[in-house]
């Protein structure tokens, strides 16, 4: 097959997703097929089609420890670069490595339904869906198996008019200690965990300036998990115990940051209600092919769904890949598996 690995693009995830993109390439390589590695946000040059016989073997890219600044990316008013689309047209399907932002919301899933072209991961109503927290949590709110935090949404110009209204309100309705985070954002860019009034406004401050509407949810004090669905199988759950902190950008994303368990040291029932609840969100949340499912455990074994991410990461640190690995499939495998699974959507058309 010919295959383009959609990466870069636009979003504060822009580092992660390239080194998610450049490891698919490889893998698929790997596997025998044809592959372009494009970032999105760039343009290419005209001979384009040539890159489907490159053998280059791209190197690891390499993830600061902060978000990266894409002020300059920001100011093309277009999402793709010149040529991304043509060569997208070219190929048999695009592996969407993108994370956040256009390439996780739907809008480019969007794109792509318009055009024609078949892509990796789900559609692009259910990518819009869940990339909202306020929506999942509105969606998952009586799903049975499936227990959220309480808590409120903030819009941007809602607190700027009534900045202390919205923290008083903030600290009587969910209280402390809180999660503060964008409603729409990943791999924990924006978030923070507040545990005194005097640290409210800087925390709703952080999130706000990410994105115009904000999450703030009673914070649950346990062991963090992750449970991912290949297919329409839950994957062995994974604890995720970061050496300091809690599992923010910086732990997330460089090596030795954080101790991962696959599977988790945790009791039969309590992994059966983690892969029950990640398969309830996957389903009533209408994903394709694959997604994940956060987790924290409390010490009583009460479970609590945080987020589900549709795009999960295949960096070097991933999640998905350690648990895949963890029932014996290896990362070209999972990255076959994948497209296999992606194509089916087609297939029912």
């Amino acid at each position: 097959m010919n295959i383009t690995v959609l990466c870069g693009g636009k979003s504060p995830e822009r580092d992660v997703s390239i080194s998610t993109g450049t490891q698919v390439a490889k893998a698929l390589r790997l596997a025998g097929h044809k592959v372009a590695l494009v970032d999105s946000a760039l343009g290419l040059h005209d001979d384009y089609e040539r890159m489907f016989t490159s053998t280059s073997d791209d190197s690891v890219a390499s993830i600061s420890d902060t978000a990266p600044d894409i002020k300059k990316l920001l100011e093309n008013p277009e999402y793709f670069g010149e040529n991304v689309l043509n060569v997208c047209r070219c190929s048999d399907m695009v592996f969407n490595a993108l994370h956040g932002g256009a390439g996780e919301d739907g809008t480019v899933q969007a794109a792509f339904d318009l055009l024609g072209i078949k892509y990796t991961g789900s559609g692009s109503k259910a990518c819009a869906v869940s990339m909202d927290k306020v929506f999942t949590k509105k969606i998952l709110a009586g799903v049975e198996g499936v227990t959220m935090s309480k808590g409120i949404s903030i819009c941007r110009d809602e607190y700027r008019n009534n900045k202390d209204g919205i923290i008083s309100s903030v600290l009587e309705n969910v209280g402390l200690p809180m999660v503060v985070k964008p409603a729409c954002g990943g791999s924990s860019v924006g978030v923070s965990i507040v545990t005194n009034e005097s640290e409210v406004e800087g925390a709703l401050n952080l999130a706000l300036g990410y994105e115009p509407k904000i999450v703030v949810e009673q914070y649950i004090k346990g062991r963090e998990f992750s449970v991912s669905i290949l297919g329409d199988i839950a994957l062995p759950a994974i604890e995720i115990r970061p050496k300091t902190g809690f599992y923010d950008y910086k732990n997330k994303y460089q090596q030795g940051m954080t101790e991962e368990i696959c599977p988790a040291a945790i009791s039969e029932n309590a992994h059966k209600k983690m892969q029950t609840a990640a398969l309830a969100v996957h389903r009533e949340l209408k994903l394709s092919a694959y997604s994940r499912t956060d987790f924290i455990m409390t010490e009583n074994e009460d479970v609590y769904a945080l987020e589900a991410n549709t795009l999960p990461g295949m960096t070097p640190t991933s999640l998905l890949p350690q648990e895949a690995a963890a029932v014996g499939i290896d990362f070209p495998s999972l990255c076959q598996k994948i497209i296999d699974e992606s194509m089916k959507k087609y297939d029912q058309d």
